[in-house]
């Protein structure tokens, strides 16, 4: 148990808030309101399986590379508290479980399945030949919302992928951002990032054009979803806390980036989630 728990810690399973809102809010627009109990319990242990499977992925990928980096030396498996078995082992289980919860849900999503797994391996090793690893970070979480629309209505619709596209838009943004800490790092190992070959200055603006573009989809959901003013009023918080989020970040100063990360994400992706919710169901 004292290993699974330096595993939780290792993959940040806190940091799921910035995937799981999505999948519900994908949920509750399929459904038109709350789908069955069945249905919901096995779509967050698909999401907590392929999100912890990813992050243990990744961890195990970027081992040999973390344990170089200064910033990221002191993680799990470079500093020794869990093994590459022994981390290898827990995230085999957590794939194992999100084909099961996949397989649960419904024919399509279990056929599905294996195309999200792939993106997650990829990712883990894109930043050795691609600056757009970004991208498929932001694929990857763009995802959430669709597939959960998949696990309720067996089908993929165009208005679904539009909102995979906004949350594609986001994540990449905010990973563009958190990228900047490595520029220096990245220019010696030879490892391919936007920020590396564009600068912070670069990077920054780059991240706002693509989160106002989120913005304008997130927008657009209302119209294409049949949504009110409600939902409307979330998106324009969501759209504060993205402007907050770039307020406090400056190319010469980087320290408020755990808090434009982390925080702030985690509240736009509950913003979109709870202001979707209280609009369908009033």
């Amino acid at each position: 148990m004292e290993k699974f728990k330096t595993f939780l810690s290792m993959i940040k399973v806190e940091h799921t808030l910035f995937a799981l809102p999505f999948a519900f809010t994908g949920m509750l627009l399929a459904a038109e309101g709350l789908p069955s109990l069945s249905t919901v319990l096995w779509i967050v242990t698909a999401v907590l399986g392929a999100r912890s499977g990813a992050m243990g992925f990744n961890r195990l990928a970027d081992a040999a590379i973390d344990a170089r980096n200064p910033r990221t030396a002191k993680r799990d498996i470079p500093a020794g508290r869990i093994s590459r078995k022994e981390a290898g082992i827990y995230t085999a289980i957590s794939f194992a479980v999100y084909l099961f919860a996949a397989y649960m849900l419904n024919p399509l999503c279990f056929w599905l399945s294996p195309i999200p797994l792939g993106i997650f391996m990829l990712y883990s090793y894109t930043k050795r030949f691609t600056f757009l690893c970004h991208v498929v970070l932001g694929v990857a979480l763009g995802l959430a919302p669709i597939g959960a629309w998949v696990a309720v209505r067996g089908e993929v619709s165009t208005s679904i992928v539009m909102l995979g596209l906004a949350v594609l838009l986001w994540a990449a943004g905010f990973d563009i951002v958190y990228a900047c800490q490595d520029i220096d790092f990245d220019r010696k190992e030879n490892l391919h990032s936007i920020p590396r070959y564009i600068g912070v200055t670069g990077s920054l603006n780059l991240a706002r054009v693509l989160h106002a573009l989120a913005f304008l989809i997130f927008f657009s959901a209302k119209f294409m979803f049949g949504l009110g003013w409600i939902y409307l009023a979330g998106v324009l918080l969501t759209g504060i806390f993205m402007l907050y989020q770039h307020a406090i970040l400056k190319p010469n100063d980087l320290s408020k980036l755990d808090m434009a990360f982390f925080n702030l994400n985690a509240y736009i992706s509950v913003t979109i989630f709870l202001f979707t919710a209280v609009d369908i169901f009033l």
